[in-house]
């Protein structure tokens, strides 16, 4: 008599293949998105000196600016989670992509602040829905064993991004009286690139397979196993199981994620979340502007930034190594507190040495700190509600980034850099503490319930 086996589920059969060219397709075309994400929110950083002097605005007009397309993120966190959980991963991506990608074009032509406050409320919608999304999408595709790794090197297209950002922000906007209008005409390319994710990416065969579809998530899973190896990923023979979890089924929707057994992983991921987009968009959206305070030109500022960023690029080689080293946990929260050292110099730096030398510190460690959150976010539930999840962790982060650039003119006044910086130091250390109430699924199966 033969023993029949239950057929290997398209997870189990993902989280078992090397990395192939298909894997690769999916993390450089979802990375070209998120690159496309980060210059279109660098580019603010330099739109907003810029226009400073030339419409001659106050601090709080400028908050505003800022704050505008972070209401908007922390809108479209929410909705496009709920949303990718619902009609899928790729149609929800490629949605955000045109919205903000036709929003940002548009912004070229404003002539005011009420009309820029609007359209970069409409940006905010699409970026903040696109980054939880992406992250989700491709992690959902990534062999368990450098799961971590994989949306660490997504994460750093980020910088990628925003390199390209302090580029324009040197070369094109200050080379004219309209330099900042190029700037937000280069940012439309995104309205483009939205039809290659729509029609040339496949949806996630995990999405697929929850969905009941599962002739199509096989051919997803198919199209993965059948694809040319690019490298092995190397390490135990199987990623480990998911354990035996308190209940066989999960509720969808927001209410699922305060059941009991994940309401201490969305608290603190919640609090992480809020914390470092504190600290993260109220240091990096106004460093060319308190540069310009600090009596340096525009170019000046702006070449120091765009030095600055370069160093978000090791901090993420370093984050995507040591995540499947050290595991989701301590590498996030050794970041974060590398974060606030970092703040606390870089605010009481005086020289330029000093500046550019703490500044790079701060972008080396805090965008590491990034790579590792976006990687433990989408871990943190299961498949019903990885979207959903993660959107609204966005989301929550998004209100502290609406909230970041209110805070920054006040507390500038209050005790100038120092004090500001201090108050980022402390918000990252926050973080570093809340860290440690997060799971860790380094080697192991996501949780597909």
């Amino acid at each position: 008599m033969s023993i029949r086996t239950a057929p290997e589920s398209v997870s189990d059969r993902l989280d078992g293949l090397p990395f192939t060219r298909r894997h690769l397709r999916v993390l450089t075309g979802s990375g070209v998105g998120w690159a496309l994400d980060a210059m279109d929110v660098g580019l603010i950083s330099f739109v907003i000196a810029v226009l400073a002097q030339q419409w001659s605005l106050t601090g709080t007009e400028t908050s505003l600016i800022a704050s505008a397309g972070f209401l908007g993120m922390a809108v479209g966190a929410s909705l496009g989670g709920l949303l990718a959980d619902r009609i899928g991963r790729r149609s929800v991506f490629a949605v955000t992509l045109l919205v903000y990608g036709l929003a940002t074009g548009a912004s070229a032509l404003v002539g005011g602040v009420a009309a820029l406050l609007v359209l970069r409320f409409i940006v905010g919608l699409g970026l903040g829905a696109e980054l939880p999304v992406a992250s989700t999408y491709v992690s959902e595709f990534a062999p368990a064993r450098i799961r971590g790794r994989v949306i660490v090197v997504l994460e750093a297209f980020w910088a990628v991004g925003w390199t390209a950002a302090a580029l324009i922000g040197y070369f094109v906007i200050p080379a004219s009286e309209n330099g900042w209008r190029w700037a937000f005409a280069l940012g439309a390319i995104p309205a483009v690139y939205a039809l290659v994710v729509r029609w040339g990416l496949p949806e996630s065969a995990r999405w697929l397979e929850r969905r009941g579809r599962t002739a199509h998530a096989a051919d997803v899973a198919d199209s993965f196993a059948a694809s040319p190896a690019l490298f092995r990923a190397g390490g135990a023979a199987d990623p480990a199981p998911v354990e035996p979890a308190g209940a066989s089924t999960v509720r969808s929707g927001v209410a699922a994620l305060w059941s009991v057994e994940f309401r201490l992983r969305t608290l603190s991921l919640w609090l992480v979340w809020f914390c470092v987009n504190f600290s993260y968009y109220g240091a990096f959206i106004w460093i060319p502007s308190i540069l310009v305070s600090q009596g340096y030109d525009l170019v000046r500022s702006f070449g120091f930034t765009l030095i600055i960023t370069l160093a978000q690029l090791p901090g993420y080689a370093a984050a995507a190594w040591l995540i499947e080293v050290w595991g989701r946990r301590v590498t996030l929260s050794v970041f974060l507190v590398g974060s606030a050292v970092a703040a606390v110099l870089f605010g009481t730096a005086t020289s330029e040495a000093a500046v550019i030398g703490t500044g790079m510190a701060l972008s080396f460690f805090n965008l590491g700190a990034w790579g590792a959150l976006y990687a433990i976010t989408p871990e943190t539930y299961p498949t019903s509600v990885r979207a959903t999840g993660a959107g609204w962790a966005a989301g929550i982060g998004r209100i502290a980034s609406i909230l970041a650039p209110l805070a920054v003119p006040p507390l500038l006044v209050l005790g100038g850099a120092p004090v500001l910086f201090i108050v980022f130091a402390a918000f990252f250390a926050v973080a570093a503490a809340g860290a440690w109430g997060l799971v860790d699924r380094r080697g192991r199966a996501l949780d597909d319930r």
